[in-house]
């Protein structure tokens, strides 16, 4: 390159891919071609509309400039949304779904082309978006923010192949175009519900009687909804269309009718000398019937504060009430009946049991799930849990088969939807069994910053802590999580006493084992090993019969070890220790 012909200039960039091009040429090159052509075009016509310069079109990737981040994200949307109705009509299975990546940067052009990190960024930004879905980084989101009606999903920082430092990533919610014809239907004839718990918030009711409280209410509103947004197993309406009911007295019934949702959640804001009272609700919109209820009174201190202590606090509580709610409704169903999603909350249910019959049935039924939907990301990566339970409790006749099933369900639920938390959890659960503890950290931190409010991955951020020899960091996690779901399954409570005894707290270890109503060998067996470290032979001894009636061939190398993940040789020796000091066979 010459100086002279060098440009630096700061830009926004838009990649994008095709998701699947791979397999889509496999199957039918000549028709891949063709919808790779009217694609290009598409997006030409979106970006050139919005002052955009198409750069390159390397393969089945499209490389874009704009001078504004506005206009970059505008072509973005406009772009993903002509292709959904351009595609509408088409089998699943032939469609072909871009994602995008936009960020802001300083390039360097030259000739025409363009190079720089502002464009690396742009790529791997891109690859955390959802096939048909935008991502964005931080610079873009700060610029565009305030400027476009749109919500974003804050996805956290990550660190990028690459590049240097980390890039906070935010996903633009495209609920916002269901939404608006939801709402269009609505005018004529009710929708069709979704298959999936779908919810409406609406703006919470300021009953303080004063206007300066409605910044306050209108952000916890809005907060509620970009946090349950986390959860990709239920379906929330767009901020967009909530507000639309500000102010209104609303009938329950109709607009669950009319947007063909399941449940409303209702709320309101009280405030009393420094004493601020919110209350929610969360109702069954098919019969305006009250299914949860909670009221948080705080001190008005710091009012930002009380907003996020209050969000995470509903947001931590309603997931595990809609899922509760929507099991009853499936209980009320025929199996033939019963949608993908209703498959996968069943067998989630077994599964939680650890029961190898209960294991069973939630093979058959994920796997029901899985016929119904070969696309729900989220039923492969469960269907890797539930025989990832199997597989850990030697419950399955061929292990070596069993294990290279879950890694094909994870590779597929990987490739269907990476930025699925529970992908990323799954993941990081099986690493640990192979004793991987760098991947199992990577994929577990992945699936926290994706959802911090799911008690399975907060929970299961303590176990990991507890294996890597962290067990005093850990143990704040397990209560955080009982705290964020106080229907929690009882292993739970094994989590909080394995961390216990990892961290030499015993007697706390016993009254966490004690709470387990139906303890199996391996609570019998660290209640043993807990009540010798504390000296107490004769309860040792107890414990140790009951492992034993339990399982006669019962032992640590045989049993206790394969279920057993540390990362330091020292814990692993403080557990054989413990468990030979109370009387079990080695």
């Amino acid at each position: 390159m010459s100086e002279r012909t060098l440009q630096r200039k700061l830009a926004a960039i838009l990649s994008a891919d095709a998701q699947g091009y791979s397999r889509l040429m496999s199957e039918d090159d000549a028709a891949t071609v063709r919808m790779l052509a009217a694609c290009r075009a598409t997006m030409t016509q979106q970006v050139q509309a919005r002052s955009g310069r198409i750069v390159d079109m390397p393969g089945d990737n499209i490389l874009a400039e704009f001078g504004s981040a506005v206009d970059a994200v505008e072509a973005a949307v406009a772009i993903q949304r002509q292709l959904a109705e351009d595609s509408s009509g088409q089998d699943a299975q032939r469609r072909m779904q871009f994602r995008i990546g936009v960020n802001l940067g300083d390039i360097i052009v030259e000739e025409g082309r363009i190079y720089g990190d502002g464009i690396n960024v742009a790529a791997r930004v891109e690859k955390l978006a959802e096939p048909g879905g935008i991502c964005v980084s931080g610079k873009v989101h700060e610029e565009v923010r305030r400027k476009l009606d749109l919500r974003f999903d804050d996805l956290g920082e990550h660190e990028l192949h690459n590049i240097s430092a980390k890039v906070r990533v935010y996903r633009v919610v495209l609920n916002a175009v269901a939404d608006a014809s939801a709402v269009k239907r609505a005018k004529n004839s009710p929708a069709e519900p979704q298959t999936k718990p779908s919810i409406i918030v609406l703006p919470f009711t300021n009953m303080s009687g004063s206007a300066e409280q409605e910044f306050f209410v209108d952000g916890l509103t809005e907060d509620i909804l970009t946090d349950l947004s986390r959860f990709r197993d239920l379906f929330v309406i767009s901020r967009n269309t909530s507000f639309k009911f500000k102010g209104q007295a609303v009938d329950v019934k109709k607009i669950a009718r009319e947007l063909g949702v399941q449940y409303v959640i209702e709320g309101s804001v009280r405030r009393a000398g420094n004493r601020v009272r919110v209350t929610v609700q969360l109702i069954d919109g098919e019969f305006d019937a009250h299914i949860w209820a909670e009221r948080y009174d705080r001190d008005l201190e710091d009012i930002f504060a009380i907003q996020d202590e209050i969000t995470s606090a509903i947001v931590a509580t309603l997931p595990g009430r809609v899922a509760a709610a929507a099991h009853d409704r499936a209980e009320r169903k025929t199996p033939g009946n019963m949608a993908a999603y209703e498959f996968v909350l069943e067998a989630k249910v077994l599964h939680h049991r650890s029961k190898r019959e209960d294991n069973e049935k939630a093979q058959v039924l994920i796997g029901r799930a899985i016929e119904l939907d070969p696309k729900y990301a989220h039923a492969h990566a469960w269907k890797a849990c539930i025989l990832g339970q199997s597989w850990i409790y030697s419950w399955s006749e061929d292990a070596e088969a069993t294990r290279q099933i879950i890694e094909r369900e994870l590779e597929i639920a990987l490739a269907l939807n990476e930025n699925d938390s529970d992908v990323q959890r799954v993941l990081s659960a099986l690493r640990l069994t192979q004793k991987n503890h760098d991947k199992a950290w990577f994929h577990q931190q992945r699936a926290l910053s994706l959802n911090p409010n799911d008690d399975l991955i907060v929970v299961q951020q303590g176990e990991m802590l507890t294996w890597i020899g962290k067990a005093e960091e850990g143990i704040p996690w397990i209560q955080k999580a009982m705290r964020l779901n106080p229907y929690h399954p009882p292993r739970f409570w094994n989590h909080l006493g394995r961390a216990y005894f990892a961290a030499r707290r015993y007697a706390e270890a016993v009254e966490a084992f004690k709470r387990i109503a139906a303890p199996d060998q391996f609570h019998h067996a660290f209640l043993a090993a807990c009540y010798a470290q504390l000296g107490e032979a004769a309860a040792a001894t107890k414990q140790v019969k009951e492992v034993l009636s339990q399982n006669p061939a019962f032992s640590w190398t045989a049993t206790l070890v394969p279920v057993l993940h540390y990362q330091h040789e020292s814990d692993l020796a403080h557990h054989r220790d413990s468990v030979l000091k109370a009387g079990l066979p080695l």
